[in-house]
């Protein structure tokens, strides 16, 4: 689609992921049993529209996780988009095709949405600059939906000035504007990370010139590893089934491994269970209010881990899940910002460095981003 002929993004190409509606084709959601039971989209997403008045090209969509439910980038379907900044590795997910195209120099950026990660993580794998904005602030209307309470629309790029000017057409007026005066600098979560991801990540902190660093060493307010990821997997699990359940009991579709098992789990979240997280939920919104007033990010490693080998067995990408949910549950739990930048690299293998930021921050994040490239 031929964006308009003058404007801001004028001879830019951007791929879009297969959750946005584009006016006459089908929105396939990563399975093409979805693809074929479904109807062409009547009308365009709003976003993709404000990038193509902005002058941009779509050149096309892009491969994701089947239904949005992973970040690792493997699709039973349609196979792993190529990881080209780290061959033979996974490219991340759900939105892994809109990384990986511009990791490999197919467009200059792309968009993509998150949810529990898929941003951010395949951002960290491709060596991109990605944003998950604060919850709402860019439009995801005429996009499926998958967990809404956590869903957002976030985009990749390789180049932190056109990273940040794309936030003036994405994001929404609601911005909480303040300068970044004070890091706390997430001890907790490098400890967390395997050793490969957390030492070049600190090698690089070394480097660059951060404002007031504070130490935070242990989890936030009594916070572990564990209650985040738990609370996330319960509320995401029961909005997802309440986005695909009635499609699936109807046609029974053939899903991958991996997205079997969490669709079936998700089937049996109680509304009860729901209710108890949710409260759980709205106690870390509170706790990451009170850390994260306008002025102040939280640093910390994108991921926990290097991303996984082509070849890695469904119960070692579990524990790898498992390991890098506690990390990415964080921003989506709290609806906040989280920007992450291509920070260092282990053994040529790219490594992500992550700022969460107050709600309504984006845009100091994104300035963040681009001070930063200097150092890279």
């Amino acid at each position: 689609m031929k964006g308009r002929e003058a404007g801001p993004l004028a001879g830019l190409k951007f791929a879009v992921k297969d959750l946005f509606a584009i006016e006459g084709f089908v929105t396939g959601c990563g399975n093409p049993e979805w693809l074929s039971a479904h109807s062409p989209a009547a009308q365009t997403s709003p976003i993709v529209i404000a990038l193509l008045e902005a002058g941009a090209d779509m050149i096309g969509k892009t491969i994701c996780d089947e239904l949005f439910y992973s970040f690792t980038g493997a699709n039973a379907h349609y196979g792993t988009p190529l990881n080209s900044r780290a061959p033979g590795r996974m490219p991340g997910g759900s939105s892994s095709g809109s990384a990986a195209a511009v990791a490999a120099g197919l467009c200059d950026f792309s968009l993509g949405s998150d949810t529990g990660g898929s941003v951010r993580v395949p951002a960290s794998f491709c060596g991109l600059y990605g944003l998950r904005p604060t919850h709402g602030r860019v439009d995801l209307s005429h996009g499926q939906a998958m967990a809404p309470s956590f869903d957002t629309a976030g985009w990749f790029a390789a180049d932190a000035d056109l990273f940040c000017r794309l936030g003036d057409i994405l994001l929404d007026g609601h911005s909480a504007a303040h300068n970044i005066d004070h890091v706390l600098m997430g001890n907790f979560a490098f400890d967390h990370a395997d050793e490969e991801v957390a030492q070049p990540l600190r090698n690089f902190i070394k480097i660059v010139e951060l404002p007031n660093v504070t130490e935070l060493d242990q989890w936030p307010d009594g916070l572990d590893k564990d209650g985040p990821r738990a609370i996330f997997r319960v509320i995401q699990g029961y909005e997802t089934w309440r986005s695909y359940g009635a499609w699936v009991e109807e046609f029974d579709p053939d899903l991958g491994p991996g997205i079997r098992q969490r669709i079936d789990a998700a089937r049996k979240i109680t509304g009860a269970q729901y209710a108890a997280a949710d409260a759980e939920r709205d106690k870390l919104c509170d706790i990451f209010t009170e850390l994260l007033p306008p002025g102040t990010v939280l640093c910390l490693p994108t991921t926990a881990s290097l991303p996984p080998l082509l070849d890695t067995s469904e119960d070692e990408l579990d524990q790898f899940r498992a390991k890098t949910l506690a990390l990415v549950s964080l921003a989506s739990l709290a609806r906040l910002p989280q920007v992450s930048i291509p920070a260092a690299n282990s053994g040529g293998i790219p490594v992500g460095l992550s700022f969460i930021g107050w709600a309504g921050g984006d845009e100091a994040l994104l300035g963040l981003a681009r001070s930063l490239s200097d150092a890279l």
